[in-house]
């Protein structure tokens, strides 16, 4: 886009010059999934930038030029590492030294799956404590339309009060929302490619904020204010989940009737227009959808306008791994053996192929329910060589290594997730049972016959 020059009041007006000359130093809070690839795309475009994250092993890890997130390659931190404009840090009282802050924390559910916003929060009031004039403050973490200027704006206040400063917004600092569109192993689009949108608290932050983004972004798209931009996000998540988890309910049934959900998938997918595809699985992963229609069913409640159709689908997707677990327990049940006496090897702790993104995965509810029931457990990813606590998890699990041996060793092979590196004609010779959630085994399924199982 090409931002108009607006007549701005001098505060602004200083920040816009700032911003036109490429000049601006930017800091980003979270240098996780979202944050790290955004601060190498603004690092990229030849701006200063300074890190912030409360995990001092992230900051050890890039200081010595080791990418912890290793879809993104380890040139990216080397480079970050080697270079004098950019630096990262614990200390949250450097956000004063920054022309604009960039917020990419977590936004996940809490115990009643409603929305979690202490981590926005919290943030919120660390920029507050070193907030100073002429500061861009920018909300990337995904949640309900109301949080940037009802929850993110008084804690900064609330913060900056408690620490004697008082400042405007629209006229001292600027506040804007810009929603994250990361899909981490996705090689086809980058953060510099991918169209941002952004609104504002007012017409000044958005112009501002736009600005900043066009340093670094192609295709800047600005919205007519935060709640605009917040509500964009859910609805392109929202329309994932409820695609998703009718496609899921269509495998269930069609499973029944014995016809393959996936071949019915690929004939539809022949017509040209009118049908998107979608495929069904062992549940969802990763940060956005099967979080993000709680957050939008929770607002919505807030205002006495039950989700209900967006509830249904979210309630769909969070059943299917018990679905699976049935499933595979019916086809241990037909081979002779007892779930409680069997030992399961899960293919795949990441939530899609070819990446070390955990993030909600199904597999961890996977392994939990059926050590539950009694199945001893392993898994297999070539990516994830260990697992680590999550806030629901502690699977204290080292991922096993595939071979023909170590196959033949488990009673059943459930896979969760596809990954390019695994063998699949390899287990199709050798394992005893398989149970496919992903149409891996697509192309072997006359060398399996019984030994296959779909779910």
């Amino acid at each position: 886009m090409d931002t108009p020059e607006p007549n701005h009041h001098p505060t602004a007006a200083a920040l816009e010059r700032t911003l036109r000359a490429k000049q601006a130093s930017v800091g980003v809070i979270g240098l996780g999934y979202v944050g790290l690839p955004l601060a190498h795309a603004m690092h990229a475009a030849g701006l200063r930038v300074v890190g912030f994250d409360t995990d001092e092993a992230k900051i050890e890890s890039l200081s010595a030029g080791r990418n912890y997130l290793k879809h993104l390659g380890e040139a990216l931190a080397t480079e970050l590492a080697e270079s004098a404009r950019f630096d990262a840090t614990t200390d949250f009282t450097r956000l004063a030294e920054v022309d604009a802050v960039l917020v990419c924390v977590p936004t996940p559910l809490d115990a009643q799956r409603e929305p979690d916003l202490s981590f926005v929060l919290s943030t919120a009031r660390s920029i507050g404590r070193a907030l100073r004039s002429g500061q861009l403050l920018v909300l990337e973490s995904t949640t309900y339309p109301g949080t940037t200027r009802d929850e993110f704006l008084p804690a900064v206040l609330d913060a900056a009060l408690e620490v004697g400063t008082s400042l405007e917004p629209g006229i001292d600092f600027f506040l804007a929302y810009s929603p994250e569109r990361a899909d981490p192993g996705r090689t086809s689009h980058t953060t510099a490619t991918i169209p941002k949108v952004v609104g504002g608290l007012d017409a000044v932050s958005a112009e501002l904020a736009a600005l900043l983004y066009e340093s670094c972004v192609e295709d800047v798209r600005l919205v007519s204010s935060a709640e605009v931009a917040e509500a964009s996000k859910l609805l392109e998540n929202v329309f994932r989940s409820v695609n998703i988890a009718l496609v899921n309910e269509l495998k269930v049934v069609l499973e029944e009737l014995d016809i393959n959900v996936w071949e019915v998938v690929q004939a539809a997918s022949t017509k040209p227009f009118g049908f998107m595809p979608f495929y069904p699985g062992p549940g969802l992963g990763g940060h956005c959808i099967p979080i993000d229609p709680f957050y939008l069913a929770w607002k919505a409640k807030q205002i006495g306008r039950p989700t209900r159709f967006v509830e249904l689908a979210g309630e769909i997707n969070t059943e299917m791994p018990a679905y699976v677990i049935g499933r595979l327990v019916q086809a241990l049940g037909v081979n002779g053996r007892d779930v409680a006496d069997s030992r399961v090897l899960v293919l795949g702790l990441a939530y899609k192929p070819d990446v070390d993104d955990t993030r909600e995965s199904p597999s961890f509810e996977l392994i939990a329910g059926l050590a539950e029931l009694g199945a001893h457990v392993d898994y297999s990813d070539p990516h994830i060589p260990r697992t680590v606590p999550t806030r629901r998890h502690d699977l204290k699990r080292e991922s096993v290594a595939l071979d023909a041996e170590t196959i033949r060793s488990y009673d059943a092979i459930l896979i969760a997730t596809a990954h390019s590196a695994f063998d699949y004609g390899l287990l199709a010779e050798h394992a005893a049972l398989i149970v496919d959630t992903r149409n891996a085994m697509a192309g072997f399924e006359s060398r399996l016959g019984a030994r296959l199982f779909r779910a």
